[in-house]
């Protein structure tokens, strides 16, 4: 099983271009919990599958309604690339979401409908007619997008530096998600950068986390416990699936809730902070070389 190296962390690569990948993952036959014996690791990382499709399709609608309006060349490379590789993103997971989920009977139509709302309704792109409306709310919009990408950094430095293999993890799927986090911690100043381009404000950022937390609290805690309820194989009450929670996050196989929206989350509001700051380009490149997937797409 491959093992990200953590020793590539403090290796500088140099300016790295981001670019998509065109990878793909074969889940067949993997079974409801592809970390065995951890059903809490598995369904909550498998929830992704869930959130990620819809909300990487809205990262993409703002940004190319953003780009038209960069002069800034450097930026705009970096926005292309972000682009292609959210689209790759929303892709892989959505076959997942299709084949994965789907036959082991998940269920994920009721979560799939509320992200859905959200992002298509709720955080819809303005109609109005005045366009110093419309830029301001796609002002708001960016500095969503560059909250969660913060968790998202967070997240894919976690698979990178995780426990596991130590757990007989399915191969497949945790290549697919340290891919996908490998490209998160490449692509981590973009969205920031973006954001403080077309409106550098502390407040419209603190703002933008205000709104992020309790979503990305409730997407975890009430989804995870939705696959609980719909996994067979599983007889726990709320209790006892938080029991399950926080002993894998001991074991490391899942984020520690105090650190994701406690440390990290309080390192957002610091008036210094930056993304430069939230995992390593170096160890990211460095398994993006050797990942199953990457590879095999360059052939």
């Amino acid at each position: 099983m491959l093992r990200p190296h953590r020793s590539a962390r403090e290796v500088d690569p140099g300016p790295v271009q981001i670019h998509a990948r065109n990878v793909h993952f074969d889940v067949d036959g993997v079974g409801p919990h592809w970390i065995p014996g951890h059903p809490a690791a598995s369904h909550m990382a498998s929830l992704l599958n869930v959130i990620l499709p819809t909300a990487e399709r809205w990262f993409v609608q703002a940004f190319n309604e953003a780009l038209p309006l960069v002069d800034d060349p450097q930026l705009a490379a970096d926005m292309r690339g972000f682009i292609g590789q959210e689209a790759m993103h929303a892709e892989v997971h959505d076959r997942v979401l299709h084949t994965y989920l789907e036959d082991h009977g998940l269920q994920p139509a009721p979560i799939l409908d509320l992200v859905e709302h959200i992002f298509e309704k709720v955080l819809a792109p303005s109609r109005s007619t005045d366009e110093r409306r419309r830029l301001a709310h796609l002002r708001e919009r960016l500095w969503l997008i560059a909250a969660i990408e913060h968790y998202t950094a967070v997240l894919g430095d976690f698979t990178l530096n995780n426990a596991w293999d130590d757990h007989d993890a399915d191969p497949t799927f945790a290549d697919l998600f340290r891919w996908h986090g490998s490209e998160e911690v490449e692509h981590r100043s973009v969205a920031h950068d973006v954001a403080v381009y077309f409106h550098d404000s502390y407040l419209a950022r603190i703002r933008a986390m205000a709104v992020v937390v309790p979503m990305m609290f409730g997407f975890f805690q009430r989804g995870t416990w939705y696959f609980f309820k719909k996994d067979r194989t599983l007889d726990v009450n709320w209790w006892q699936f938080n029991r399950m929670r926080m002993r894998d996050s001991k074991l490391g196989l899942l984020p520690r809730f105090r650190n994701l929206f406690g440390t990290q989350t309080l390192a957002y509001f610091s008036p210094r902070y930056s993304p430069e700051y939230m995992g390593s380009t170096a160890q990211a490149v460095a398994y993006l070389a050797a990942s199953p997937a990457a590879r095999a797409a360059l052939q």
